[in-house]
């Protein structure tokens, strides 16, 4: 009679063990909270660079409107009067408390924020100041 050899307990496994899979579980969610700060972080600095993007081209387009008129737009017509050096409808902030295309006027010298704070820029028809209205982001 010939006897069959002894199996070994690896060769009779055919699955992961509860241990082998709660360090897998572990692992993952070692790298997730490694990697999702930098994911939100990385959706943050987009707006940031928006913002400042559309203020600068908003800049400049007060500036040409100054160049070729001599004086710095009124506050309360400025999203018509910058229109034809814009491409495209007046920019709205991607940050702060109000991200809407509204401007709001001020006279103060530095600009600070405007309150009622319900619209997206601050603005002085008397230098030209254009800024966010928003008491965070207030010194771009």
């Amino acid at each position: 009679m010939q006897t069959q050899p002894l199996k070994t307990e690896r060769s009779q496994r055919t699955a992961f063990t509860l241990v082998e899979l709660v360090i897998v579980v572990l692992v993952l969610g070692i790298i997730a909270a490694i990697a999702a700060p930098r994911m939100f972080d990385t959706a943050n600095d987009a707006r940031i660079s928006a913002t400042r993007a559309s203020l600068a081209v908003v800049r400049e387009s007060i500036e040409l409107h100054r160049v070729q008129t001599g004086s710095y737009p009124a506050a309360g017509t400025i999203t018509t009067q910058l229109q034809p050096f814009l491409q495209g409808p007046f920019p709205a902030p991607q940050i702060g408390t109000n991200q809407n295309a509204t401007v709001a006027a001020s006279t103060q010298n530095p600009i600070t924020t405007v309150e009622p704070g319900t619209d997206g820029w601050a603005y002085n028809a008397t230098t030209g100041e254009l800024r966010v209205n928003d008491a965070t982001y207030i010194g771009w």
